[in-house]
């Protein structure tokens, strides 16, 4: 018995269904044309494309803070890390210079260690866009982008620190250092009180993406980024600035 199919209809109310992507954004459209020219013109090819993707979703902060524990326990793996940190990160597996091993982004150019000392703390920005060691510590987190984060933290360093939860004492030196196109920075924390005798996998549990950008210092009893208390702006950024 021959019957008519109507394909907007469901079994629910009778409701159509709602579109599997609900709205394209005007980023998301010149992604997709500029990916496809780079392909029609043989810059690179759709698989290459897809290992890329692949790739970067599955990159996070695990390589630096493998890293930093190594440094922490082993003082002549330390000053080559400080010395060229690009060969050093050869040795907790990381190719700096052609990190997907199937190419050599171009913005990986230079990367460089940064080391706390007990009278110096550094923080790191990119205050023209978002540049960020993504080899060592992934992606970078939202509020590395924001506005208020890169333009404030240049201007007011101690409080936007508060407002992370990481109040220094007035004798210790606040450096900023701004990542760009040609170099890009990690942390180096100072080691906290109580992990003597731990071994590399224990330490590196405790240094979190945000001890390796500088807004955070390593604790022995904390190992997530989220623990961390939440505080006002001080000196927010007004939302016409934000927007320009």
């Amino acid at each position: 018995m021959a019957h008519d199919h109507d394909h907007e209809h469901d079994h629910d109310g009778g409701h159509p269904a709602a579109p599997m992507v609900a709205e394209v954004t005007d980023f998301e459209i010149l992604e997709i044309a500029v990916r496809e020219l780079a392909i029609e013109k043989g810059l690179f090819t759709v698989d290459e494309h897809r290992k890329f993707t692949e790739w970067a979703e599955s990159i996070g902060p695990a390589s630096g803070s493998r890293l930093v524990a190594k440094a922490w326990t082993d003082p002549a793996f330390k000053a080559r890390v400080l010395a060229d940190a690009t060969k050093a990160s050869l040795e907790v597996g990381i190719d700096w210079s052609q990190p997907t091993g199937f190419g050599t982004p171009s913005d990986y150019t230079e990367f460089r260690v940064l080391e706390d000392t007990p009278t110096l703390h550094h923080v790191i920005v990119c205050t023209l866009c978002s540049c960020y060691p993504r080899p060592m510590l992934g992606h970078s987190p939202y509020w590395y982008r924001s506005p208020n984060y890169r333009r404030r933290i240049v201007r007011w360093p101690r409080q936007v620190l508060a407002e992370f939860g990481l109040i220094l004492p007035p004798e210790i030196e606040i450096r900023v250092e701004d990542s760009n196109q040609k170099c890009r920075f990690m942390v180096l924390p100072l080691r906290p009180a109580g992990t003597e005798g731990w071994t590399e996998q224990q330490l590196a549990e405790i240094v979190t993406r945000d001890c390796m950008i500088g807004v955070a210092l390593p604790r022995a009893d904390r190992k997530a980024d989220d623990v961390r208390p939440v505080h006002a702006a001080l000196r927010p950024v007004p939302h016409e600035e934000a927007g320009r």
